[in-house]
């Protein structure tokens, strides 16, 4: 059931990296990607998959993880992710892109999870350092990251209390909390 999906869906940061992702099950998660609406059908979006483990490594120190942890740099050693795939558009095209990377980016989550992996979209990300070092076409530019493994982390939904506090945080156990507003909160005529 899709709500169900969605539910499972979480930002995941932390995996077992040790389990690792292979190429065709990156291929697999495309083969559904492919499939998404696109605004004029035009198809820009291009992807760029990493899942070796010295190319995983090569991308990480240029990714920026979890603005409101302040004191956390990201996944230690052991708990990163097992494989990155690149979002890129057409320098030339215009912003209706941007629709078909956000359908694209739930799809590749959603299918993701569906097969017991999760994921973290990163806009957060060195697109210079990145560019050079996959050899990425000078015509693309980086719109998104998707980090991708197995996830090693417990994430808990809860409501909103305070509309002002939406920040996520992590408690003693190191479990990850999401608040998320409440349905009245979001339709206007409910």
């Amino acid at each position: 059931m899709i709500s169900e999906l969605v539910y499972r869906n979480r930002s995941y940061r932390r995996f077992y990296e040790s389990k690792r992702i292979t190429h065709s099950q990156l291929i697999q998660i495309m083969e559904t990607a492919r499939f998404i609406p696109s605004a004029g059908n035009l198809q820009k979006l291009c992807y760029y998959l990493i899942e070796e483990r010295s190319e995983c490594d090569k991308m990480f120190p240029h990714l920026k993880w979890a603005s409101y942890l302040k004191k956390w740099n990201g996944p230690e050693p052991g708990e990163r992710p097992s494989a990155y795939i690149i979002i890129l558009v057409p320098k030339s095209c215009s912003n209706m892109v941007y629709i078909d990377t956000g359908i694209a980016a739930q799809t590749i989550l959603l299918t993701a999870v569906d097969n017991g992996l999760g994921g973290c979209l990163l806009a957060s990300v060195d697109k210079d350092a990145v560019h050079k070092i996959f050899l990425l076409p000078d015509n693309m530019d980086i719109v998104l990251v998707i980090a991708l493994g197995y996830p090693a982390e417990t994430v808990v939904i809860e409501d909103v209390t305070d509309q002002d506090k939406i920040e996520y945080w992590r408690d003693e156990n190191t479990v990850h909390h999401v608040p998320k507003r409440k349905l009245s909160d979001l339709i206007l005529n409910y």
